[in-house]
């Protein structure tokens, strides 16, 4: 399971309705987290869990000094999680990307709702984008810190 961490001062997801036309908001947030997740196959829930732990405890944060050495729960922070199949791509070769390492839609999403669960069982604010939708991920960045953590689905 894949999750790319952006440090943010705010994020947002918006959905259009396909019937209506209109531009929603279906998730906002301000200081914290935007993970972008992509589920690979072999993933479980026991790799949803790892990353969980890593996403929450890695040191995004500046403490009193400047350095990063505070974690989302300690800086009260903010946790949107965006599903993104595309992080599972496989680039190695050519100049399409392949998603067969990726999971399946059905795996994909009782995977990515397990971690929102858990996350929302360990946070107060924790938004979600829309599973299978055309979104749109707006953010601004801060620092600009970004990093990728990967937990190595079973083979």
């Amino acid at each position: 399971m894949i999750a790319l961490l952006q440090r943010v001062a705010e994020a947002a997801v918006t959905v259009k309705n396909k019937d209506s036309g209109e531009v929603e908001i279906t998730a906002q947030i301000g200081p914290g987290t935007l993970a972008l997740i992509g589920v690979q196959q072999g993933d479980s829930e026991a790799q949803a869990k790892r990353l969980l732990e890593r996403m929450l405890a890695y040191r995004l944060f500046d403490d009193a000094q400047g350095r990063m050495n505070l974690n989302l729960q300690q800086v009260g922070g903010n946790l949107l999680l965006v599903p993104q199949f595309t992080l599972a791509a496989d680039t190695n070769s050519g100049n399409r990307p392949s998603f067969t390492p990726a999971a399946g839609p059905a795996e994909s999403l009782r995977l990515f709702d397990w971690l929102v669960t858990a996350a929302r069982q360990q946070m107060p604010n924790v938004q979600m984008g829309k599973f299978g939708a055309d979104m749109r991920v707006s953010l601004v960045n801060s620092g600009p810190v970004t990093f990728w953590l990967q937990v190595d689905p079973v083979r």
